[in-house]
């Protein structure tokens, strides 16, 4: 078998030496970088030679690239590389990096040309001084030899590695068969869907599927697609989730399908790797990620081959508490060796940003590699607001405030920062001259004033011409303000009629004690354009959750193409197990809400007198739970009540949801769309019972109004209020109802609280297996 690399692949690879360095510093941008390197080039003599195209061999591995120069005069090759600031900004380890690229192409044009030695150059070019840096090497011939034979060996070991794990994976997977002794009601039709999907002939496949709780919809999707992998040679699954329960759900699915393959004689065939969030797995929260600060950043590259190793040995998942061993035995980072271990894993589970964001390493990976991936969405419902706000970007003027007092404050550096100190005020003019002109505390523009999206640029050039000289410190306000900037400049680049541009301005208690006083947003309202290229680039995308319905919503928001398939998995559970009642005699509207208070006490203490036990009881607002509550202590004092309260901690969760046993009676008043109305998983007689006291309509106000009216504009004017208000809301509704019937086994009531809940069009989007009584 043959193998063709990239020659910066190779080096990025096999090279890396030295600390593991995240500080900040200024890059030129692809453009500023194309032109460093003409500028360089141009500045040459005669017969100087420009982007020459080289190839060699070592065994079965074929090596090519294009060397950005040669003097054949002088002899020397030279690698160009485009910077900004002071040269010792360009850390050690790109340094290395950027020596290992010049060698291998010094080797490279030697044999090409039977040069016997070759002087061997880096050339830095400052894109903004033009200051020209070359740092040259002599070599033999043979050197350099020696040393892209090293790095080749290396490569093909790891290559011949992986080619043999492939090859064994991908027929253990043909061979596996479904890890439990039967599907369950819904699961097999669901596998069958994915499967096919999995199995599409052409890449960009999408399928949306609606499953309700209870038939397994974790290992019904990650089955299905492992069992793919090989007909279709998918590199990796890309398990994303959005909360951390969804972790544990894909990790014990997958050790169900290890299991299996354990049994089929085929042990340690899949790496699963789960990737967690830094602030979980950091060991030294309070140090920086570089060598100077962290130690387990210091010298990172040098022993990541042996962490590496270690973690390809192990005969479990990578999970958490494995690689944070494997990484402290090394003395390596766990959250970057995870990362490091992306490359060599056939399943990684991580948050939906890894593969969504604008910035997503997932994503990152796939693209730079040509992976063929598959994507399972787990409980995509979430994705709409999770991907608007990966795509939103806020300037606030406290955090303009704040920087323009640390650049004035620089005494110490007062010509470097004065610049930045300038524009900054200017800035503040810009700022104040758009909200002297604003009618009401909040307006959206149909763009950002030129006036003021001007000064913004100027800021973020200003102060990265400051951080060029020499980098700002974490924590510094000039550079807080700096990052928030930059991204609301590309996003502003990007702006049209899927995001919003508006202006808050601060209430008026805020603004009496400082000023300026107010908040610049680009809202991205649509998230379909920016999503769509990330399931194009995936070879299948499957988005599941127990509300995906309409799936011309979903299709729609998060741009899915039109032909994807939307299927409804068969429930597990009879209309017979939910007592579905609607109260279609109270009213939840706002201005309805003291009338209703009585009313909602009186169906949630008749319904408990008839059947104690435990309930859960949901509004849409703190005010309104709290409200009903007190309501309910003054009629009714005997009935065991507790609250969801704001800004809950883990451990007030933990301590809300241990009530609720299969011993217990009492009723939990939550809000809506909370953290106790999805997620939570209380079988049996832990729960028997739930009240929705609302639609769980998004609060009308200016925001959900130009919101609204954005959709109408992009999906036509019968959209809008569905899109904005509707559709969200009774996902939420559906999402609360569905913590009471969790098995088979379960028997509960839900009483659906309003007199909307008696349309038709309101009932279309309930589950199809419940039956509705009343109103």
């Amino acid at each position: 078998m043959s193998y063709t690399v990239a020659v910066r692949a190779l080096c990025e690879f096999t090279a890396r030496s030295g600390d593991l360095d995240l500080r900040f510093t200024p890059a030129p941008s692809a453009l500023e970088g194309m032109a460093g390197h003409s500028l360089v080039q141009s500045n040459r003599g005669e017969g100087y030679e420009i982007e020459i195209s080289l190839s060699g061999r070592y065994e079965d591995l074929h090596v090519r690239g294009r060397a950005d120069g040669f003097d054949p005069q002088a002899g020397q090759i030279e690698e160009i590389k485009t910077y900004r600031g002071p040269l010792d900004g360009v850390r050690a380890h790109h340094r290395a990096l950027h020596w290992a690229q010049a060698r291998v192409y010094g080797h490279l044009l030697c044999q090409a040309r039977g040069l016997a030695r070759l002087r061997v150059a880096l050339v830095y070019f400052n894109v903004g001084t033009g200051q020209e840096t070359v740092l040259v090497e002599t070599h033999e011939a043979g050197a350099l030899k020696a040393f892209f034979e090293d790095l080749c060996a290396r490569f093909l070991a790891w290559s011949r590695g992986e080619a043999a794990h492939r090859q064994a994976r991908d027929a253990a997977l043909a061979a596996l068969r479904f890890p439990m002794a039967r599907f369950r009601t819904g699961q097999r039709e669901l596998a069958v869907a994915v499967y096919r999907c999995a199995r599409a002939e052409t890449g960009g496949r999408c399928l949306l599927v609606q499953a309700p709780t209870g038939i397994g919809k974790t290992l019904g999707t990650v089955f299905p697609m492992l069992k793919a992998s090989a007909d279709r040679g998918l590199d990796k699954l890309f398990f994303l989730t959005a909360k951390g329960t969804g972790h544990g759900l894909a990790l014990q699915a997958l050790a169900a399908v290890q299991g299996q393959l354990d049994v089929q004689a085929h042990p340690r065939s899949l790496r699963v790797l789960d990737v967690q969030a830094r602030d979980k797995v950091c060991q030294h929260p309070d140090k920086a990620c570089h060598g100077e600060s962290c130690p387990l950043a210091r010298g990172f590259y040098d022993r990541l081959p042996a962490a590496r190793a270690e973690a390809l040995a192990l005969s479990q998942a990578w999970d958490a508490p494995a690689l944070q061993g494997v990484a402290l035995r090394h003395q390596v980072c766990p959250y970057y060796l995870a990362q490091e271990l992306v490359r060599w894993s056939d399943v990684v589970v991580a948050d939906y940003h890894y593969y969504y964001d604008s910035s997503a390493m997932l994503h990152a990976f796939a693209q730079a590699q040509q992976w063929k991936v598959g994507v399972l969405v787990d409980e995509a419902h979430n994705l709409l607001e999770r991907a608007r706000r990966m795509y939103t970007a806020e300037l606030s003027q406290f955090a303009l405030a704040d920087a323009r007092q640390a650049a004035k404050a620089a005494h110490a550096d007062l010509a470097r920062m004065a610049p930045v100190s300038k524009a900054l005020d200017k800035l503040q003019r810009a700022w104040n001259a758009t909200n002297a002109e604003q009618a009401g505390d909040y307006q959206a523009y149909d763009a950002i004033p030129a006036a003021l999206l001007g000064a913004v640029q100027r800021a973020v050039g200003a102060i990265a011409d400051a951080q060029a000289d020499r980098p700002m410190l974490p924590g510094d306000p000039v550079l807080a303000f700096y990052l928030e900037a930059l991204q609301f400049m590309a996003l502003a680049e990007q702006l049209g009629s899927h995001a919003l541009f508006d202006v808050s301005l601060a209430p008026a208690r805020a603004r009496a004690h400082r000023t300026p006083a107010s908040t610049l947003c680009i809202r991205n309202v649509i998230p379909a354009p920016h999503l769509a290229a990330r399931h194009a680039g995936a070879h299948a995308t499957v988005l599941f959750s127990g509300t995906l319905s309409p799936p011309h919503f979903y299709r729609d928001i998060l741009g899915l193409p039109q032909d994807a398939d939307w299927i409804e998995a068969a429930a597990p559970f009879q209309a017979e197990q939910l007592d579905v009642q609607i109260a279609g005699h109270v009213s939840t509207r706002w201005h309805d809400r003291e009338r209703s208070l009585q009313p909602i006490v009186d169906i949630v203490a008749r319904q408990y007198g008839r059947q104690p036990g435990n309930y859960l009881c949901f509004f849409s607002s703190f005010d309104y739970l709290q409200r009903v509550a007190a309501c309910m202590r003054r009629a009714h004092p005997q009935l065991p009540v507790w609250l969801q309260t704001p800004s809950m901690d883990e451990a007030a969760r933990a301590g809300f949801l241990a009530r609720f046993t299969e011993e217990s009676q009492g009723i939990g008043f939550a809000v809506l769309g909370g953290a106790f109305s999805e997620g939570v998983d209380l079988p049996g007689r832990c729960l028997i019972g739930a009240f929705v006291a609302t639609l769980g309509l998004p609060q009308v106000n200016p925001v959900n109004e130009r919101i609204k009216r954005a959709m109408d504009a992009h999906f036509g004017a019968d959209k809008g209020y569905d899109y904005t208000y509707l559709y969200p809301g009774l996902r939420k509704v559906v999402q609360a109802a569905g913590r009471v019937i969790r098995t088979e086994a379960d028997r509960g009531v839900v009483f659906l609280i309003d007199d909307r809940y008696r349309r038709g069009k309101v009932q279309a989007l309930l589950p199809r297996w419940w039956q509705v009584d009343g109103g």
